[in-house]
């Protein structure tokens, strides 16, 4: 059994997996083409990609690749927590420069589906956090692009992380969406 959820965004969904668990430990199906296309998903993965985080307040994003390489990106917490975020940046879109946040996490076992045409970031909300997303395209890094996080045009609610966040170089240098090449 599949429980799949809209996050009020077009196409940007939580997905939980039925966890079977006992005395030992438990067992989920964390994917399933078929079950997933019963589901009106039906995207085919090409890519597997494992990020680990040593401290909380790790914050990666916001990505995406633009068309012909654009990806569709569904990911789980393996161990520790996060706080996804998903923007729409589509320009023909209604809800262009919106956002969504959603907690994920390895003791719920719930998963995100990011679709194309959104950028993509999370915050780690716990040290040791480890994450595993499926993409529908392989990386390009012609094609792979970013905005700043902290753009008050989208103006995203991180919560508040002792230490403060913790970015790359290139998160840090990302272009404001309204200088960031996206989708039509």
């Amino acid at each position: 059994m599949l429980q799949v959820r809209s996050l009020g965004l077009d196409g940007v969904l939580e997905i939980v997996p039925r966890r079977h668990g006992d005395a030992r430990g438990f067992f989920i199906e964390t994917y399933n083409a078929r079950r997933f296309s019963d589901a009106g998903i039906a995207l085919c993965f090409v890519q597997d990609n494992h990020s680990y985080s040593a401290i909380a307040g790790v914050l990666r994003g916001l990505h995406y690749q633009l068309a012909p390489r654009a990806q569709d990106k569904l990911l789980r917490v393996i161990r520790g927590a996060i706080l996804d975020v998903a923007v729409d940046i589509r320009r023909s879109s209604a809800s262009f420069g919106k956002w969504v946040a959603h907690k994920i996490s390895a003791e719920k076992g719930n998963q995100i589906l990011v679709p194309k045409g959104f950028a993509h970031g999370f915050l780690t909300l716990v040290p040791d956090t480890e994450v595993l997303y499926k993409v529908t395209d392989t990386y390009s890094p012609e094609h792979d692009r970013s905005i700043r996080f902290d753009d008050p045009a989208i103006g995203i609610e991180w919560p508040p992380v002792a230490g403060g966040f913790q970015l790359s170089d290139k998160d840090l240098k990302a272009p404001l969406l309204a200088d960031a090449e996206v989708f039509a």
